[in-house]
């Protein structure tokens, strides 16, 4: 089979016609682009089709295939052969069309759903921004094919008014999606290159333990501003020794501090103890997972809080002729502690069963995760 030769047939028949290929392509509801590629031979016309073009130009059906006209003409029982052809083809077709369309519709409601899901249960976050642009694009497609197997797209395509329209509103729509998740990724960006550049600062240096506290030069750190801090002495007081110190602090996004100090009070203990008894010991076991006072301990002072932590005096159980108390602080926010704790405090200094990793069990509790 010839088909350009076919194709050169079908142009000359136009022709005899005198047709244009888009009166020609309105008649068979077909597009201009499927008639020329009839006539250049790049396609051929459906099964279906054939009988209605041969009917159209009075011509065999053989002698579409042949590219020529014959003498003879089809006789009826061949007519009949193909009339039933293009019936069955036309049927599958109509069959298979109908099972793709409703797929189709199916997979639109379906993505919107989920586009619907992931907006409303949105919390910031690079995969969930990844996963709903992801979405998007699947939900775009999926309109896109739902249009064509409905023919939908094939009528709008006829209207070049609605066509421009339709560009501009995608080009605007797309330019706003890209505005969108570059902001996002920007934000994100930024974030984590805060985080990234964010050093530890660790300080043993009990001479500069009032820079860091209590609104010292270094509390610009917003540590100074935590009420908690009342616990730890406003200044070491005078006579008192530091038998050991050590301050970690970290402020990648919110200010976080591990800080363990141990004075000897010496003649100033009892006074020292009275103050910390005046600010009593809060209710401490209720948050994340603490269970009692640390080992070996009697607590003297607690400040706790749901959101920030704990800071707390003690000395040790048997304080006969001590003079020593240990002060404590691990405060944070957002319910975790990006510092590991046990780099920075000692554990016999922690209260058993604490827990402030990103996935601790009090956090999910206060988050509702």
């Amino acid at each position: 089979m010839d088909q350009k030769k076919t194709g050169q047939f079908l142009k000359m028949l136009r022709n005899e016609k005198k047709l244009t290929q888009e009166q020609l392509a309105k008649h068979f509801n077909v597009s201009n682009r499927s008639v020329s590629r009839w006539e250049t031979g790049t396609n051929l016309p459906d099964i279906s089709l054939l009988v209605e073009i041969a009917d159209f130009y009075d011509v065999d059906v053989r002698e579409i295939i042949d590219g020529e006209r014959k003498s003879e003409m089809m006789d009826t029982e061949l007519r009949e052969v193909a009339d039933k052809m293009a019936t069955y083809a036309t049927g599958e077709k109509s069959r298979l069309l109908k099972f793709v369309q409703v797929v189709s519709i199916i997979g639109v409601v379906v993505t919107i759903i989920a586009l619907v899901l992931q907006t409303i249960s949105y919390e910031p976050d690079t995969r969930r921004a990844g996963a709903v642009l992801a979405t998007f694009i699947g939900f775009v497609i999926m309109c896109v094919i739902t249009l064509y197997v409905t023919g939908i797209l094939q009528k709008i395509g006829r209207h070049r008014t609605v066509v421009k329209a339709i560009k501009i509103a995608t080009i605007v729509v797309m330019a706003l999606v890209t505005q969108y998740v570059l902001s996002i990724f920007l934000i994100f960006g930024l974030f984590y290159w805060s985080i990234a550049s964010e050093k530890i600062e660790v300080n043993t240096d009990i001479n500069e333990y009032n820079e860091y506290i209590h609104g010292g030069s270094k509390s610009k750190h917003q540590i100074g501003n935590y009420e908690v801090f009342d616990v730890f002495p406003e200044t070491i007081p005078s006579g008192a020794s530091a038998v050991e110190y050590k301050l970690a602090y970290y402020n990648p996004w919110d200010p976080q501090m591990v800080v363990y100090m141990t004075l000897d009070l010496g003649d100033g203990y009892d006074e020292e103890i009275e103050r910390l008894e005046q600010i009593g010991i809060m209710d401490y076991t209720d948050y994340y997972s603490v269970t009692d006072e640390p080992e070996g301990y009697d607590l003297v002072a607690m400040h706790s809080d749901s959101y920030y932590g704990f800071v707390y005096a003690m000395v040790p159980e048997i304080s006969h002729g001590n003079t020593k108390i240990t002060y404590v602080a691990i405060v944070f926010c957002n319910y975790a502690l990006d510092l590991d704790v046990h780099d920075y405090m000692k554990d016999e200094y922690l209260l058993p069963g604490f827990d402030a990793t990103d996935d601790n069990p009090y956090r999910k509790e206060m988050m509702g995760k």
